[in-house]
């Protein structure tokens, strides 16, 4: 089958370090499906993977990419949930947590195999480019906000760095369940975008905001923890999905005990979740931005683009349809 994957590991020209050729059909396993793929999603995970934070050489050649949407085996339209081993089903009930392609091959190929568990039924009011921007990027944006973040409507949230699936989702999404968005870019043209999707206010980088928030979506790390810290109110929450600036320092840690803030983690969702936020989509009629759509034999042109951050919303990445 034809497939985008690691060959190599390059920190510097990860984009490089991606090839698209055959790799080897899925194996049959016990309560695992294959399924036919329609359309993957490119995340900053398989950019930090080709850099070689969290795929060890060793694992080499990995197929990569967490999001698909496709056709399971009984010919019906599912969205793949790409947490393996979160509880068990289809691995060892001591087998720890893994994202598809960090041990199993992932997406951005022709099939992919996962556990039959994880296959959640497709609604047919979303296509599959749509359906496949949302296990990682808006799966997690979903928990920053309503799980780890416990945001009601008329709260308000400030989501760092608006451009990519993570930021752009959490705007649209917050928007959508009446919160007070407010977004921070360096581009004056990702600005006025934030504020198209819903955003409240769209600031610069460090600019101080009118009023402090209940919780603060971050996902840059170093470049805007200062600004995140104190940006959100006395007993808030900063939730944390990433760090693509880097590990803060300093970590403004006198700032967090002594206004009692609350730092949460958060990596994708449960299978329920996933469900949830799929008919929170048809219910509201909200839809994934996507930034553009490239077949996979052009997987790494996607990988370049997410890589230089030009883009905003979803990379989707599709495969013939035979």
């Amino acid at each position: 089958m034809l497939a985008a994957y690691a060959a190599r590991l390059d920190p510097n020209d990860p984009a490089s370090a991606l090839d698209v050729g055959e790799r080897p059909d899925p194996v049959d396993r016990e309560n695992w499906s294959t399924v036919e793929v329609r359309a993957a999603s490119i995340n900053h995970h398989d950019v930090w993977a080709l850099r070689g934070v969290g795929l060890p050489e060793k694992a080499l050649p990995m197929v990569l990419g967490t999001d698909a949407a496709g056709v399971a085996p009984d010919g019906t339209d599912v969205v793949v949930h790409g947490v393996v081993g979160q509880d068990g089903h289809g691995v060892g009930p001591r087998e720890p947590r893994t994202l598809l392609s960090e041990k199993y091959p992932g997406t951005l190929a022709e099939r992919v195999s996962v556990p039959t568990a994880n296959l959640i039924p497709k609604p047919p009011e979303l296509s599959f480019e749509e359906a496949a921007c949302l296990p990682t990027a808006w799966l997690t944006a979903y928990r920053m906000l309503f799980g780890a973040g416990e945001l009601s409507p008329g709260d308000r949230v400030l989501v760092q760095g608006a451009g990519g699936g993570l930021t752009s989702a959490a705007i649209i999404l917050g928007a959508a369940a009446g919160l007070e968005v407010y977004a921070t870019s360096r581009s004056a043209e990702k600005r006025e975008r934030a504020l198209s999707l819903g955003a409240f206010a769209a600031l610069e980088p460090g600019e101080r905001l009118p009023t402090r928030v209940d919780a603060v979506v971050e996902s840059v790390g170093r470049a805007t923890w200062k600004h995140s810290v104190s940006s959100v109110r006395a007993g808030g929450v900063i939730t944390v999905a990433g760090l693509t600036s880097g590990d803060p320092e300093p970590a403004e840690l006198t700032r967090v005990f002594f206004q009692d803030l609350r730092i949460h983690g958060v990596t994708m969702g449960t299978r329920d979740d996933l469900a949830a936020l799929l008919r929170f989509l048809v219910r509201t009629g909200v839809r994934p931005t996507i930034d553009s759509t490239v077949p996979l034999d052009r997987a790494r042109d996607g990988v370049a683009r997410v890589v230089s951050g030009d883009h905003f919303g979803k990379v989707v990445v599709t495969p013939a349809t035979p």
